[in-house]
């Protein structure tokens, strides 16, 4: 993940204190709220972790492949993860 719990956490503090400031949101407590919208930055983050490791484990179950038609494993990882964005429609 590339920001760290305690950012997220403070980022999800800012924006709930900032949405009950504008009076945008009503009958949750600010905790919970901050709590919801933390988890949900987690899980958006986490999206592409899980899809670098899907990348990593297919490059490696064809790793023989690779080598014999002498491609760089950066520039193979780069396309296959582009190539599952596009099909699965995911934002990053």
């Amino acid at each position: 993940m590339k920001l760290r719990r305690e950012l997220i956490q403070r980022i999800a503090g800012r924006v709930t204190a900032s949405l009950h400031d504008e009076g945008l949101v009503e009958g949750l407590a600010q905790p919970v709220l901050a709590q919801r919208i933390a988890d949900a930055i987690t899980g958006d983050l986490m999206v592409e972790d899980r899809l670098n490791d899907e990348v990593r484990e297919l490059l490696r179950q064809h790793a023989d492949q690779i080598d014999r038609a002498n491609v760089e494993y950066h520039e193979m990882f780069k396309k296959l993860k582009a190539k599952l964005v596009r099909e699965r429609k995911l934002i990053l």
